[in-house]
């Protein structure tokens, strides 16, 4: 299901050079080992007069869903012993790849710092440290270094740690943050004592991990979530050391809405935002008067979406009023009726309008057009506008930390398949940027070894789909080289191509990888979108498809050399092309993948379900019940071969929790008429978005990578 796009997903990408492409392939050995087989036990679901039998369904135990776990806990773990020994003769590339993704990383490293009331901050790691150090410095960056979280010293001896949502209090002598120790995403807010240094007896428990400060030092508004759904119900107040209780300040009442509570920049309003996939809401208060009611921006309206940010003297709101792609409007302080918003940015076909950041003399607004980023910066007391340029024809641009609501320059990241990240300050009023830092590739690199494409498959309706590549110099068209193809298409998020550090450890040993920019992401925009979602879903699955035929037809790859990766939504993608064209793939990886739509979506005790009724459709409904059926990869496993598969999950997910993966691979294992390799990896320590170190989850990057070379026959 839904994954913050930090979230989310692993994306592979390229780095830097130094292995040679001409690696000696041969025959990985497979071990002859007895897979495990789940025990079936009868369960019957009945719904629109179908009758459909569910002999795994006794694998959802694990979260007292039944009386007792063992079972699937045993089950998990002999998965897990079975990939072990079938990896086995992999443990030496395992080893290699992690040693050399990790030694590109530069270990000692320190992030840009950003000024914000006084103060500038930043984090900074340490070498061999997995976690990092919150800093910040007063006035100059020549000040006394302050270390305000220790989170090496906080994550000792915990298998899992994250750490979210460090903010300051106006005054700058409070701080609130967030702790996830299980990987569930839900975070215990804290306070710490800037001057003191104490932790503060305070701990609210159930939250998304962020609090917002009002003006008045004390009080902090938080997001509380569901203990058995972990949906965000509830917008609290809490006061420092008061002797109040919590109080309530808004119930959510619609469980397809996602409720988060914010700040504006400029310091003077709370925001409450209220949004499912189709409508919205928000309500305010000043942030001088925390205990008073919140009020409606504008009450929701049926298939309207908006959002807002302040201006010292008006409202700006970007919505999709009879504007598919957005557009942009303003309204004065007092009156913020929908009757008296006023169009400032027109509606475009070609440009979809994706955010909004609000400076006290011009706003930059971040914009999509033929599937690039575009920073538009639009002076707030006249018609001006420019765009920031970029020299590159396909690249990712993306606003970064600019809480500064006075300041005069922005400060933006860019990256593209052969430019390593690189963080820019731009002054608005001279158009100069300059880099203040670029990702440093340990070893060396030198983006001239690889070449990057950007090409177009066409799907089965004539839509052009795009896909992103990249491959090492010497790379041949002729249909012998490997190619790795990664998509998503789910909730509108675009998988823009950007540059990291991994998988030059592909591409130097001759794989190409590919992005297929497929529907159901917002790439091209949101109609984009749209027909990649509820009753148009299988475009998605079908636009992948027609991108691995078009690579084949064109001698990027073969048959024999094709492989495929998605993960959560992405996961789903997987399943359903292995379902539907599994003679396409020689392999698929399949990362914490939704492949078990229907059941999940009629059980709205299961985490995040009611959430996700206007992305995939309410099965209660017969009409969307026939379509989830009709390619939910759980269902549609068939008698015939599939290709190799490697499966993961993790124990504690609460996106795609681990028994959706786990029912689908024993039932493949009953169904599938091959002998190809079916592994399934369950992490029992972590959860949707895998280890917390920075360098922990490259053992998970290595096992996938091996899984592969293995199958390709490279082993050096």
């Amino acid at each position: 299901m839904k994954t913050t796009i930090q979230v989310c997903v692993s994306i592979l990408m390229i780095t830097s050079c130094s292995e040679s492409t001409n690696m000696k392939k041969e025959a990985y050995s497979w071990p002859v080992e007895k897979a495990p087989v789940a025990v079936q036990k009868e369960h019957i679901r009945i719904l629109h007069g179908d009758t459909v039998p569910d002999p795994y369904y006794w694998m959802i135990d694990y979260f007292s869903k039944g009386p007792d776990s063992t079972e699937v806990v045993n089950y998990l773990k002999a998965e897990n012993d079975y990939t072990e020994k079938m990896m086995a003769g992999t443990n030496a590339l395992q080893t290699k790849l992690f040693t050399e993704m990790k030694a590109r990383i530069k270990e000692k490293d320190e992030s840009v710092p950003v000024f914000k009331n006084g103060y500038y901050y930043y984090t900074r790691a340490e070498e061999g440290k997995q976690y990092y150090k919150y800093c910040r410095k007063k006035e100059s960056l020549t000040a006394k270094e302050e270390i305000l979280l220790d989170v090496d010293k906080m994550a000792e001896g915990k298998p899992y740690f994250d750490v979210t949502g460090m903010s300051i209090s106006p005054d700058n002598k409070l701080m609130v943050f967030g702790i996830d120790e299980v990987s569930r995403r839900q975070y215990t807010l804290k306070i710490k004592n800037l001057e003191t240094g104490e932790i503060f007896a305070d701990a609210i428990m159930g939250t998304n991990g962020y609090g917002v400060w009002a003006n008045d030092n004390k009080t902090i508004f938080y997001t509380s979530n569901n203990p058995i759904t972990l949906l965000s119900e509830k917008i609290m107040r809490h006061e420092l050391n008061g002797l109040t209780k919590d109080v309530e300040v808004y119930v959510e009442k619609d469980k397809s809405n996602y409720i988060g509570v914010s700040k504006s920049k400029n310091g003077q309003f709370i925001f409450i935002t209220s949004q499912a996939t189709l409508s919205s809401e928000q309500l305010y208060i000043d942030a001088n008067k925390p205990s008073s009611a919140f009020i409606s921006f504008q009450p929701r309206i049926k298939n309207v979406l908006y959002d807002v940010v302040a201006l010292n003297d008006r409202f700006l709101i970007r919505t999709n009023a009879n504007a598919l792609n957005f557009k942009v409007m303003e309204c004065p302080l007092n009156n913020t009726n929908y009757t008296q918003w006023k169009d400032i940015v027109p509606h475009r076909a070609d440009v979809l309008v994706q955010s909004i950041e609000a400076f006290k003399d011009f706003v930059v607004i971040t914009e999509r057009k033929n599937g690039l980023i575009q920073l538009n910066i639009k002076q707030n007391n006249s018609a001006t506008e420019h765009y920031i340029q970029f020299e590159e024809p396909a690249y990712t641009a993306s606003l970064g930390s600019n809480p500064e609501f006075n300041s005069n320059s922005i400060r933006y990241s860019y990256t593209s398949l052969t430019t390593p990240n690189s963080v820019y300050d731009y002054d608005v009023s001279t158009k100069n940027k300059t880099l203040k830092k670029q990702q440093e590739v340990v070893g060396g690199y030198n983006s001239k070894d690889y070449t990057t494409e950007r090409i177009y498959a066409t799907a089965n309706d004539g839509t052009k789909i795009p896909i992103s590549l990249v491959y090492k110099k010497g790379f041949k068209k002729d249909g012998n080289a490997p190619l790795l193809l990664y998509a998503y298409g789910s909730y509108g998020y675009s998988s823009d191509a950007y540059f990291s550090s991994t998988t030059l450890s592909l591409l130097n040993r001759g794989f190409v990888y590919a992005i297929a920019h497929i529907r159901g992401g917002e790439d091209l925009g949101r109609q984009w979108y749209e027909d990649g979602k509820l009753l148009k879903k299988k475009n998605s699955f079908t636009d992948f498809i027609n991108c691995g035929e078009f690579l084949v037809n064109n001698q990027y790859t073969s048959k024999a050399h094709l492989y495929a990766n998605g993960g959560s939504a992405g996961g789903l993608l997987m399943g359903a092309v292995t379902n539907m064209a599994p003679e396409l793939w020689k392999g698929v990886i399949a990362e914490v993948p939704f492949v078990d739509v229907v059941n999940t979506m009629l059980d709205e005790s299961i985490p995040l379900t009611t959430n996700e009724f206007d992305e995939w459709g309410n099965p209660k409904e017969k009409v969307y019940y026939d379509y989830q059926k009709s390619y939910s990869p759980y269902e549609n496993v068939q008698k015939k071969n599939y290709p190799h598969l490697l499966v993961t999950t993790g124990l504690h997910d609460s996106q795609v929790q681990y028994f959706e993966p786990a029912k689908w691979v024993a039932r493949l294992r009953t169904m599938k008429t091959d002998q190809n390799i079916l592994l399934l990896k369950t992490n029992m320590d972590y959860g949707h978005g895998g280890a917390s170190g920075r360098f922990d989850y490259l053992k998970e990057t290595a096992l996938n990578f091996a899984f592969l070379l293995a199958l390709e026959g490279i082993l050096e």
